[in-house]
């Protein structure tokens, strides 16, 4: 603590990506916090000139509140190793790998960590085909959903045949990488991964209950759309499997410092790990800060953790 107080920190949110709005309100809350603990910190948006502005301002180290492409997807973190100026979180090589979900759900695949079936779309081929294909080989409801975004922007669930063509044609439209994922029913999760090496912890199992028929964007960072259930409603083996599972996956993309990882927990007690969140929000709706709340990591203590993975 007392060495990260010598360091001028800079406090990175906002971007181009469709999560903007998010991560201002994540990084207005962390400079707010860090402010509090009085380090030596200051708010910055991500800028074309990122690298001169950070030398101009002399900033020791870089804490990332950014979601989304350009900030969550290794970019940035490439620049900030480039200029070797250190940063809090997963690198690039784990930042990429997470921002891209088919990436993600290959490596689980490949060792062994359970995830719902998915199949690649070609957006260059003709969508009708492409829907034939699906309705030989995946049973409805599926899900459609943008290879590299978050927040479950442009994530749809498709329950009847005759809805297919027309959503999987504008989900090609507005995102162009897309893949279908088989529809899990169950509790959905989340499990905050926080620490490095020598500390990591897997944080309190969160079930999400949202009204309305998935976590989308709305249900996410709208007050009173979503039922946060902390611990899970999960017996006390599978719980701790879960937990497993995420720390498992966390490890299998490389991810460092925190994470978060979210998961379908089947009728049959299989954890089945959908994505992973390289740089989970931190606004007053978000879901790591409530689980670590749970476990008894105030706010401040949560920022400082996360903080000190820069080294």
């Amino acid at each position: 603590m007392k060495n990260l107080k010598d360091k001028k920190i800079a406090v990175l949110c906002g971007g181009r990506s469709g999560e903007r709005d998010v991560s201002l309100r994540s990084g207005q809350r962390v400079f707010d916090s860090l402010k509090k603990q009085k380090f030596d910190v200051v708010r910055l948006d991500l800028e074309d000139d990122l690298i001169s502005t950070l030398k101009k301002k002399k900033i020791d180290l870089v804490y990332i509140a950014l979601h989304g492409r350009f900030g969550e997807d290794g970019c940035v973190q490439g620049m900030l190793e480039v200029a070797h100026i250190p940063y809090t979180g997963s690198k690039v090589l784990a930042s990429a790998l997470a921002m891209n979900k088919l990436a993600a759900k290959r490596i689980f695949d490949a060792v062994g960590i359970p995830t719902p079936r998915f199949r690649e779309i070609n957006a260059a081929s003709d969508i009708k085909q492409e829907a034939e294909k699906l309705r030989r080989t995946f049973p409805f409801p599926l899900v459609i959903k943008p290879v590299s975004e978050g927040s479950s922007l442009g994530v749809s669930i498709i329950k009847e045949n005759d809805d297919l063509e027309r959503t999987l044609e504008k989900t090609v439209r507005d995102y162009k990488d897309v893949f279908i994922e088989e529809f899990i029913k169950g509790r959905e999760v989340t499990v905050g991964i926080i620490g490095r090496e020598e500390d990591r912890q897997a944080l309190p199992v969160l079930e999400l209950v949202p009204r309305k028929e998935f976590y989308d964007f709305e249900a996410k960072y709208t007050s009173g759309m979503t039922e946060f259930i902390l611990p899970a409603r999960l017996p006390k083996a599978l719980y701790k499997k879960t937990q497993a599972t995420a720390l498992a996956a966390h490890r299998a993309l490389g991810c460092y410092g925190v994470s978060r990882v979210d998961i379908i927990v089947s009728a049959d007690h299989t954890p089945y790990v959908t994505e992973i969140n390289s740089s989970p929000g931190m606004t007053e709706h978000s879901d790591l800060p409530a689980e670590a709340a749970h476990a008894g990591i105030s706010f401040d203590e949560l920022v400082v953790k996360i903080l000190e993975s820069a080294y």
